[in-house]
């Protein structure tokens, strides 16, 4: 049988194959999918890639599979590890954060003015797979930077590095790592004056970079050569594809719960009546990562959130024996009882830690109204990717309770009863991503059938 694109999704756990045919017609379609286990720990991605395109053909009734031109994207070998080193924690190391996470990224370390010893053993502990160094607005401050820079050297750390600070920086921070033999790539400042961000191009070096230095997966060099294009990594994707989306539907928050990580991506300005109260700038394209929230390998940590004693009252479950038997896809009532309520808890948090918040503070006038973070306030539409939120028996009810969550209004989120659902029932968001590099009328098409709004 033969299809016109193949995209793999090589994930840390699970390798995905999704089929296309009609990719450069006005008629898209998506035509199946594979699955299987990443084998990583086999000592090559590409086991698992062969049977995951095994299983696809399974699926569609066929014995032999070709196809025209592939894709990928990759989180195996625990995706992109970042530290970001800044000037000012609310400035500077925020914006180098945004840029990081809205990459793909995992954050494993931030630091804020110059770094100290500790701070150095902390990134040499973590082994990052790449470092973002910024500090200072455009002709502003240009010592802590450089400081960093020297240190990061020091140190022996040979990850590379991106340097997205002062502009007066350039040939300095380029000599310094060039001559210690360490890749070095320069862009436009993440904070280049007051109350403004640029995390644009550092994203795109972002994904650079991870093809050319990060993917290290046995097997994976391999893949590149099986590929067209880049392979950027899954979370990265998936915000291509929530930017793409954001063209057609206007302003959108996607959420992905996951079995490790909860991510929620968000594109939208916000209102004109909020920017006036608010305290410092934020992306109009965020993403943000829980570590701590996912439905496989943070479930005690959600038990927990809830408290197990309530959550046991609450399902009329023993807890501790379900936790026995507990798998990543569940299979008995009792499990899914379970996973259901901690898919809710997970989507509940994340969205409250990705929304700002309106704040009081009392002044010698009195009483004043201050709007801190993500102003999500006019979104019109919550997606939902990701195995749990797009399989489980139970997801309209656990949407709709994330996107009514703010009772109290308190939340830069939209009242009750506002927001529409919409679910990637396909399960291709991050596919279509990496897909829209060069065919993006077509993952636009295909993204509105997954999301049945054609």
């Amino acid at each position: 049988m033969f299809v016109d694109v193949l995209v793999y999704e090589i994930g840390s756990t699970t390798t995905l194959v999704n089929a296309f045919s009609g990719i450069d017609t006005d008629s898209p379609r998506f035509i199946g999918q594979g699955q299987a286990p990443t084998s990583v720990l086999e000592g090559d991605v590409r086991i698992g890639l062969s049977a995951a395109k095994d299983d696809l053909a399974k699926n569609l009734g066929s014995n032999d599979l070709d196809y025209g031109i592939a894709f990928a994207t990759s989180s195996a070998a625990g995706g992109l590890r970042m530290t970001v080193h800044g000037l000012v924690y609310d400035m500077t190391v925020k914006a180098a954060r945004a840029a990081a996470l809205g990459a793909g990224a995992i954050i494993k370390h931030a630091t804020a003015g110059i770094m100290s010893d500790y701070d150095i053993e902390d990134v040499k502990a973590i082994d990052p797979n790449l470092i973002l160094l910024a500090g200072g607005t455009d002709y502003g401050e240009r010592e802590t930077a450089v400081e960093n820079a020297k240190k990061i050297l020091a140190s022996g750390i040979k990850a590379p590095v991106i340097y997205a600070g002062n502009i007066q920086n350039h040939h300095i921070i380029e000599n310094l790592f060039k001559d210690a033999g360490i890749p070095v790539y320069i862009t436009e400042n993440v904070y280049p004056k007051l109350d403004l961000l640029n995390i644009e191009p550092a994203r795109k070096i972002i994904h650079k970079v991870f093809e050319e230095h990060i993917v290290r997966a046995a097997g994976m060099e391999h893949v590149r050569d099986m590929v067209k294009g880049n392979i950027i990594p899954t979370p990265g994707a998936v915000m291509e594809s929530a930017q793409l989306l954001y063209s057609y539907l206007g302003d959108l928050a996607v959420i992905d719960i996951g079995g490790a990580t909860t991510d929620v991506h968000s594109v939208t300005a916000g209102s004109d009546e909020i920017a006036t109260i608010q305290t410092t700038p934020e992306p109009f394209a965020k993403r943000t990562v829980e570590g701590d929230l996912g439905m496989f390998v943070n479930a005690r940590n959600v038990i927990n959130i809830i408290g197990e004693e309530k959550l046991q009252k609450e399902l009329g479950l023993d807890i501790e024996e379900v936790m026995k038997h507990y798998k990543p896809i569940p299979d008995t009532e009792e499990q899914f009882k379970l996973t259901q309520r901690l898919c809710l808890e997970a989507g509940l948090v994340s969205v409250a830690r990705h929304a700002g918040a309106l704040r009081y503070i009392y002044t010698p006038r009195g009483r004043q109204t201050i709007a801190e973070g993500k102003d999500l306030s006019i979104l019109k539409y919550l997606v939902a990717t990701g195995g749990a939120l797009t399989r489980l028996p139970d997801r309209e009810n656990i949407m709709r309770r994330i996107a009514d969550s703010n009772e109290n209004g308190m939340m830069l989120f939209p009242k009750p009863s506002i927001l529409r659902l919409l679910y990637d029932d396909h399960y291709i968001m991050a596919s279509l991503g990496v897909l829209s590099k060069q065919f993006p009328e077509a993952a636009l098409l295909l993204m509105k059938q997954s999301l049945g709004i054609e």
